[in-house]
């Protein structure tokens, strides 16, 4: 009789919808390699051609780390009156657990360079290596290791459209991805939406974001927290820039939610902005954290 108990707790540790008790191990190098997928894909602004080109491969590499995948196309009319034609790419692990943690990150990029040095670039679309492409590698390695080891919670990676299209001084342009997922939540309510946007510079410096702060001290605390336990130097206690990032529809919403961003970053909308100002290891800062977060909500 006890050989039989101790083969059925065994056969029960060993069920795949059980989770893995130890984090994995977040692979920079492997992030930044989805870093440069994504920028040798081109300006990734709506309506070009390499928005849909970037659109698949997003949605074939969460697919194929066992996600449950599911788009959101909408349009939206700007300021101007052009209609643009937004997907959000909705990724889900774990489906059936109610206790939710949402990571979210944009992957349009910029059609202007409006903040190049050079006038003459400032209408040319940038390749988005900090400003778009960073946010979805750390969400893809952190895709590959979801779908390898099984997470205690359930975990939905959305990755959002349109945020970045609008012109400096009109905010009706920008967060239109955002926007339109946190208009359908209905009942989904996770219990924390953590945005991370321009984490690749080279010895990035992640400060706490004002409206994070302002709403979510406790997420923003906690998670700067983990940083210190893993000694991730990248995360700095101090407060940094208020901004209006795509956590902020869902603060809004009452959810707490948070911004990992460094802000500092001087090839910001600027044809500078390549994979070259880019580092594996601030993608692993970054990741590992958000691994490290995720693995502790038991």
């Amino acid at each position: 009789m006890r050989s039989m108990l101790v083969a059925i707790l065994v056969a029960a540790l060993n069920i795949g919808g059980c989770a893995s008790s130890a984090p994995p191990v977040f692979d920079g190098e492997s992030a930044f390699t989805f870093l440069r997928e994504q920028c040798d894909i081109g300006p990734r602004y709506p309506g070009s051609p390499a928005h849909e080109t970037v659109r698949r491969y997003l949605t074939d590499k969460l697919a194929a780390s066992g996600a449950d995948v599911s788009l959101q196309p909408f349009e939206a009319v700007t300021s101007e009156g052009d209609t643009l034609r937004l997907v959000n790419i909705i990724a889900k692990y774990r489906t059936g657990d109610r206790k939710r943690v949402l990571l979210g990150a944009h992957y349009d990029t910029r059609p202007r360079a409006d903040r190049d040095p050079v006038p003459a670039n400032r209408e040319t679309p940038i390749v988005g290596a900090n400003d778009g492409a960073s946010g979805d590698a750390v969400l893809l390695e952190i895709a590959r290791l979801l779908g390898a080891s099984n997470p205690p919670v359930g975990v939905d990676i959305v990755l959002f459209d349109g945020e970045d299209y609008g012109k400096e001084g009109n905010p009706q342009d920008y967060l239109l991805g955002s926007r339109r997922f946190a208009a359908s939540l209905g009942d989904y309510r996770p219990i924390a939406v953590i945005v991370v946007d321009m984490v690749g510079e080279r010895d990035s410096r992640i400060l706490l974001e004002g409206y994070s702060m302002a709403v979510s001290e406790a997420l923003c605390r906690r998670i700067f927290g983990i940083a210190d336990e893993l000694g991730v130097p990248n995360f700095v206690k101090a407060q940094g820039a208020t901004i209006i990032d795509d956590h902020f529809p869902f603060i809004q919403a009452g959810l707490p939610a948070i911004d990992l961003i460094d802000f500092d970053y001087a090839y910001w909308h600027t044809l500078g902005d390549t994979p070259d100002k880019c580092a594996g290891a601030s993608l692993s800062a970054v990741g590992s954290v958000l691994v490290h977060f995720i693995w502790s909500e038991r």
